[in-house]
């Protein structure tokens, strides 16, 4: 396990003081890249070896949402892998330990000379330290998109948008749905996304919005409706007021 400890900073923060689902993406993957390169595996060895790592999947459970200035713990590992696939864990925390946020991700091994998915190389075994799974839900990679949709602005991307491997940075994906759902972070319990394939500079995304009792999914397509990457939101149950406890207590 790999972690490092923050504060929450006003820059990381949504129009609430609290941090935003981008920041809070940013840092896992910013925890996993440390590790990365804690362990010697980063991207300078990757570029030397021409290959990189690909996240496939996300499943982001939100128990609460850190606010401006607090203390937190961000912590990583990999507790499973296969031959072309691997899964690796998150949690933000505070320092004493109460959960703010668990995750799983699926991730797998591109070969940039050959721009096809490959085995992960024997190196990468320096990451199997033998730490538990989270108990959490399977993880899946194809997310359903079914049913009518409405179609939110348009987004062409821009450069600030991409990273190091010249494609659109994964926290930006959640960051266009957000923005074309215009939901709020703390109303979200569980997000889950399936990266399909990659957007380039100058590519055009508009994204479709279905809509659900408890639930809301957007499909980032080009203008033909191939998709970029699916994020699903799924709602928090609403409290129920003191009054209809007493009754539904009384009916038990």
């Amino acid at each position: 396990m790999y972690s490092f400890e923050s504060r929450v900073r006003y820059s990381e923060c949504d129009e609430d003081a609290k941090l935003s689902l981008e920041g809070l993406i940013d840092y896992l993957q910013d925890c996993s890249t440390f590790q990365s390169e804690q362990l010697g595996v980063g991207f300078s060895f990757m570029r030397e070896h021409h290959f990189a790592w690909f996240i496939a999947a996300w499943q982001i459970w939100i128990d609460r949402i850190p606010r401006f200035l607090e203390p937190i713990k961000i912590s990583t590992w990999y507790p499973a892998a296969r031959a072309t696939d691997a899964h690796r864990n998150f949690t933000i925390t505070s320092p004493s330990g109460a959960s703010y946020v668990r995750a799983d991700s699926i991730w797998f091994v591109f070969d940039t000379q050959l721009k096809r998915p490959v085995r992960i190389p024997a190196s990468e075994a320096v990451y199997q330290q033998g730490d538990p799974p989270l108990d959490l839900p399977p993880t899946h990679r194809k997310l359903p998109v079914e049913g009518n949709f409405k179609l939110a602005q348009e987004v062409k991307v821009a450069k600030q948008q991409l990273d190091t491997n010249g494609h659109v940075n994964n926290a930006q994906y959640v960051r266009m749905a957000v923005d074309a759902l215009d939901v709020r972070i703390e109303d979200v319990q569980r997000i889950c996304v399936q990266y399909k394939r990659m957007a380039l500079l100058g590519d055009r995304i508009v994204p479709r919005v279905h809509t659900a009792a408890r639930a809301m999914t957007v499909d980032l397509a080009d203008p033909l409706g191939a998709s970029f990457a699916i994020v699903y939101f799924e709602k928090r149950p609403k409290p129920q007021h003191p009054d209809e406890v007493k009754r539904l207590t009384s009916l038990s």
